[in-house]
């Protein structure tokens, strides 16, 4: 049960405004910003920190953002944005191969060395304590520009921030969520555990 309980849609026009970009994302709102929403000052700050974060200025694209927040999210255990970002990642071309394979990255053909190199750099900054070191620094130099690097961090950092939020609040997953989860992770042990 959730610590605390969501809010409706329209209870706040400009969040309400504001979080139709998730309509694209997730093809809802999710809970998370309902309950961030009792104080309307951090739903919009939340939001409009979420558009910048997954604005694409270089060569990482929608679909690898997600996939950088579900290896930081299965990292830090957070089964609400596990089964948030893998619903994205498919919304944004991901293929099932792809999404059913994320979390064996290292092993699969199916994924760049760029690609590896991130989600390498997204389980090392997400862990704690922080395991980014000289060698995944390098490896990741080595594809990615200072700005792309800028992009993939900013995806871990706003992780980090939702993993916390959603864990502790064990906010309620929405069915799109919950099939998502079900449809992609399942051979990953994944389940909606505390968050139904």
């Amino acid at each position: 049960m959730a610590l605390v309980t969501p809010l409706s849609q329209d209870e706040n026009q400009e969040v309400s405004e504001l979080a139709t970009f998730f309509n694209e994302t997730l093809g809802f709102c999710p809970n998370s910003v309902l309950t961030m929403q009792i104080r309307p000052a951090i739903a919009k700050a939340f939001i409009t920190l979420n558009m910048a974060v997954m604005e694409n200025g270089g060569r990482v694209t929608a679909e690898q953002k997600r996939l950088i927040g579900y290896i930081t999210s299965a990292n830090t255990g957070c089964r609400y944005c596990e089964a948030h970002t893998i619903l994205a990642a498919k919304r944004y071309g991901g293929s099932e191969e792809r999404l059913h394979s994320i979390w064996q990255f290292r092993e699969s053909t199916l994924f760049t060395d760029a690609e590896k190199a991130a989600f390498e750099f997204a389980l090392a900054a997400s862990s704690v304590p922080n395991a980014v070191d000289n060698a995944i620094e390098t490896e990741l130099k080595k594809y990615w520009d200072d700005g792309e690097i800028v992009e993939i961090l900013g995806v871990i950092s706003l992780f980090g921030y939702l993993n916390r939020w959603n864990d502790t609040m064990a906010t309620t997953l929405e069915t799109g969520a919950i099939n998502a989860g079900s449809t992609f992770l399942q051979h990953n042990d994944w389940q909606v555990s505390k968050h139904q």
